[in-house]
């Protein structure tokens, strides 16, 4: 559903990406809100909520998201999906870069090669194609940023975006309402608009939802595996069905990133087997 959801912003292209995303912020508040209540969730909400040091770090997160969201939907709409995908692609080893710097993990052989090759594949693309590609970079630090400053912080997933969502829905609906005092507003200008921007709650936090079950029900390994599908659809829907320019400098930067992501698995994959197993306490 993450790898189709272009399919859903290209629906919606005639509208701008800041209306997009403040419905995306108001109806997201409302279905997750729902869902809260139905799994009486809402200890947790004022739990997370208790602690000054967690509400900085919504402040934080609340920013790094919704910039992520708008210039994702910004991307897609305006002609430039394949460099978003090449951002989802980079963000894993965006990751490892950050365990690095703010945790002081240690690289193997395997993973700094693996984030050589990636840089490898940024600084050709620079060269050869004549432009910085700041749109899939800006996504991959911003993404990865917020879900490191999310997992330090131990914060759950609905509880922290049903947060985030409610911190941004007063200005979300300061906006909708000046849009829509102006006769501007996309809301109620045509049934079908109307529906898929309701149902951008539905697209935000259902994904969310199974993630999060999935990640309770998987292996880690199968949900590292799992994490490239979402930007080989948004790859495969940006050169196939939307036609973008695919140069043969975008080949070689992604043959480099795709091999980064191989040899990256595979020390992934191979660390796990190697782990002693651990014996069931008494």
């Amino acid at each position: 559903m993450w790898g189709l959801s272009p399919v859903y912003f290209k629906a919606l292209r005639a509208v701008p990406p800041l209306e997009i995303l403040s419905h995306r912020v108001v109806w997201s508040v409302l279905l997750l809100a729902a869902l809260v209540t139905w799994w009486r969730a809402w200890g947790q909400v004022a739990g997370a909520l208790s602690s000054p040091g967690h509400v900085a770090v919504f402040g934080a997160t609340t920013v790094l998201i919704s910039g992520n969201w708008l210039l994702y939907i910004w991307a897609v709409n305006s002609g430039h999906l394949l460099e978003a995908s090449l951002g989802y692609f980079v963000n894993p080893l965006v990751n490892v870069l950050l365990g690095v710097a703010f945790l002081r993990e240690s690289l193997n052989g395997r993973q700094k090669a693996a984030v050589a090759l990636a840089a490898a594949g940024v600084l050709w693309l620079v060269a050869s194609y004549g432009r910085f590609p700041w749109i899939s970079l800006a996504l991959a630090l911003s993404f990865g940023l917020y879900g490191f400053v999310r997992k330090k912080a131990g914060i759950g997933a609905l509880t922290g975006l049903l947060v985030e969502t409610a911190l941004l829905a007063p200005l979300a609906l300061a906006y909708l309402w000046s849009r829509a005092s102006a006769g501007a507003g996309a809301f109620g200008s045509a049934p079908g608009t109307t529906a898929l921007l309701v149902s951008a709650g539905f697209i935000t936090a259902i994904p969310l939802v199974w993630f999060t079950v999935g990640v309770q029900r998987l292996r880690l390994s199968t949900m590292g595996f799992l994490q490239y599908l979402s930007p080989t659809c948004q790859f495969a829907l940006a050169v196939w069905l939307y036609r973008e320019p695919f140069t043969p400098a975008h080949a070689v930067t992604f043959a480099f990133i795709w091999a980064s992501l191989a040899l990256y698995s595979f020390d992934a994959v191979a660390s796990r087997r190697a782990a002693p197993a651990v014996a069931p306490l008494d």
